[in-house]
């Protein structure tokens, strides 16, 4: 699906996309590295090692975990909707926020990630994202999410106060 405005396709297929082959959604995810740069000083470049991680089991949410060499692995976990969204216009309002900037092969996407410990503006490949979010829709098409979505395992883990 292109954005007419913005020339980028949609991450979400579109009708007459052909249905993933079923998939056992307890054993698979979809992961790939990017790296991000951190929105510093003019002039200054930090690049960010970041696994992008989508898991079949916990359909709704995508995992950012970014590596740091001092603190090590900093996970983020957010909506896979307010990612996809990100990706065709500004989007969010809270501690996540995401827009894409640029048209073609330039085109980059923002991520704004605020925390009571501080703020990081990071920028990224946007056909990079997009490309990843489609294979977690076609692992996961959005009128399947509900199904996949293992709510016992949820409510067990929660309970139990583990991740």
């Amino acid at each position: 699906m292109a954005n007419a405005e913005s020339g980028h396709q949609s991450p979400q297929p579109g009708p007459g996309t052909p249905a993933p082959k079923h998939v056992d959604i307890m054993t698979t995810c979809i992961d790939h590295m990017v790296d991000m740069e951190l929105v510093s000083l003019p002039g200054e470049l930090i690049v960010v090692p970041t696994h992008l991680l989508y898991r079949a089991q916990d359909p709704l949410a995508v995992q950012l975990l970014f590596h740091d060499s001092i603190q090590g692995l900093i996970p983020w976990v957010f909506a896979r909707d307010l990612l996809a969204a990100g990706t065709q216009a500004p989007s969010g309002t809270g501690d996540v926020r995401i827009w894409p900037n640029g048209t073609g092969t330039e085109a980059v996407l923002h991520l704004l990630l605020s925390s009571p410990h501080g703020s990081a503006h990071l920028t990224t490949s946007l056909s990079e994202i997009e490309q990843w979010l489609r294979s977690t829709y076609q692992l996961v098409p959005t009128a399947e999410e509900t199904q996949a979505l293992d709510l016992e395992t949820h409510l067990t883990r929660f309970l139990n106060g583990t991740p």
